[in-house]
């Protein structure tokens, strides 16, 4: 006669490792189904791909992993948020994706660019705008100061890391000064971007003092009742002085070395590019500050924004494109692909986080191959390990499909974003070519539609070349397997990057 089996609370000891161990797989086998159905709703394969591996993998570390930071969104409230500035800058904006006329006779694909972007941010194309280039990180600081110190109204400064030290010194004591005199002066600082960097503590201190208003983005504090996505972060760099000239672009506000001990031992130093400009898009840079600090204050400052962008006919068109986790899509990622895809004889990209996901993988190889002068800058040194060597994996394909890839010569730290497409276009901003800049963090794209401006940033190429080793990809190909194996490893973590 058999036994009746035990309740779970009477199993002999003897057996308690056996039931354990079923449990376990029980349990296990639960998660990895519900996860099968639940992560890839509304995520790209890729993505969805990477975290199941990393929860069959594992299971337990995975899910917590997954819960922590699985979702790309922000919170309700803050997309709430967003909507609703959307909604006050489209109230007031004229009709129509482009103000002003174009008088050149332009592709029709830079219109439909336009409204692309428009669809995407709210913001139009505006006409009337002018541009310089800055291509020295601290020399843009001290023009940046200049400006700050000529201040009359109001300074608005966003920007991921930020910290005192002798490069960054003139700037922000500038933003000081103009308090002093009583300008009305803002300022949003990424919490993690800028936590730990050497003179970060005295700024807060600083800034503290002086008592102008200031916050923190997207920050990271659970025993104030902060809490989002950790790795969620506020990626911008922008500065707007009285509604009539805005900076903008890859920069931080500290020294080129980033003060690391690291950092000064190996000689790395960071190559920026930001853009001094005029116009009507410093309305647009703005409104894009606005939305920020209302996000993270409740404040809309609707007595320190244009109500109306004004219709300016002629040169030099622009238009500012806003992405990250608080739109629906990843705005930027679109507008590249639609650029890449229009172009008729070259592409010029820079970014020194090259990790595309297969749509953009799939555009620059397309175009290479149907005769699109590509050209892709990179770095040849790095400071973020996994991203670094992701993009190390990806130069065979591209090479293979007639992508010319320059490398940024060690110890230079190429740091600049843009994209160029044919004659016309330039894209500049602080979005890297990976995944985090498309879907976790809130990044500035500015689209300018002008010849002169084009060909002034093809002498921005022409140093950039002057400084890179164009990559021999039969040379590259022999580089020793263990490199092989590391790149095709941090390739398996690109889409969580």
């Amino acid at each position: 006669m058999t036994s009746a089996p035990f309740p779970l609370n009477q199993i002999p000891l003897e057996h308690l490792p056996e039931a354990v161990t079923v449990g376990g797989l029980v349990l296990g086998f639960l998660i990895n189904l519900v996860a099968a159905g639940w992560i890839s709703h509304n995520r790209r394969p890729s993505v969805a791909l990477a975290w199941l591996l990393a929860i069959f993998l594992l299971p337990y570390l995975g899910l917590l992993l997954f819960l922590a930071i699985g979702s790309a969104k922000l919170p309700r409230k803050r997309m709430a948020m967003q909507a609703r500035m959307n909604e006050i800058i489209r109230e007031n904006t004229p009709d129509g994706h482009i103000l002003g006329n174009v008088e050149e006779q332009l592709p029709a694909w830079i219109e439909s660019t336009a409204r692309l972007n428009y669809n995407l941010g709210a913001l139009p194309m505006v006409g009337g705008n002018s541009f310089d280039l800055l291509t020295d990180n601290h020399e843009s600081m001290r023009v940046m100061a200049e400006a700050v110190d000529g201040a009359r109204d109001y300074v608005h400064f966003e920007f991921y890391i930020v910290a005192i030290d002798d490069a960054s010194r003139p700037l922000l004591e500038a933003l000081l000064r103009a308090h002093e005199r009583g300008v009305r002066v803002r300022v949003l600082i990424d919490h993690l971007g800028s936590l730990g960097y050497p003179g970060y503590s005295e700024l807060v201190e600083r800034f503290d003092a002086a008592g102008f208003p200031w916050r923190r983005m997207l920050p990271l504090r659970p025993w104030k009742g902060e809490w989002q996505r950790p790795d969620l972060r506020n990626h911008r760099k922008i500065l707007v002085v009285d509604g009539e000239l805005g900076f903008t672009g890859s920069q931080n506000i500290i020294h080129r070395s980033y003060n690391k001990r690291k950092n000064l031992r190996r000689g790395y130093e960071w190559k920026d590019l930001m853009i001094r400009c005029t116009g009507p898009v410093v309305a647009e840079l703005n409104a894009l500050f606005t939305s920020d600090w209302y996000s993270e204050t409740g404040d809309l400052l609707l007595d320190e924004a244009s109500r109306e962008l004004p219709d300016i006919q002629g040169p030099v068109f622009a238009q500012v494109l806003p992405s990250g986790p608080g739109f629906e899509t990843e705005n930027n990622l679109r507008l590249f692909n639609h650029l890449i895809y229009n172009a008729n004889d070259r592409i010029v990209v820079s970014s020194p986080y090259f990790v595309p996901d297969e749509s953009l993988m799939h555009a620059l190889t397309t175009e290479a191959q149907s005769g699109v002068d590509v050209q892709l800058f990179v770095g040849e040194t790095s400071d973020q390990f996994l991203p670094h060597h992701a993009q190390n994996s990806y130069y065979e394909e591209l090479a293979a499909a007639g992508v010319k890839i320059y490398r940024y010569r060690a110890p230079t730290v190429l740091h600049a974003k843009f994209v160029l497409v044919d004659d016309y276009v330039s894209v500049i901003g602080s979005s890297n070519m990976d995944e985090r800049s498309f879907a976790l963090d809130l990044e500035v794209s500015v689209y300018i539609v002008d010849r002169d401006f084009r060909r002034r940033m093809d002498a921005v190429v022409a140093e950039f070349e002057a400084a890179s080793t164009l990559l021999d990809i039969e040379e590259w190909n022999r580089r020793p397997l263990w490199q092989k194996y590391l790149d095709n490893m941090a390739r398996l973590t690109s889409a969580l990057l």
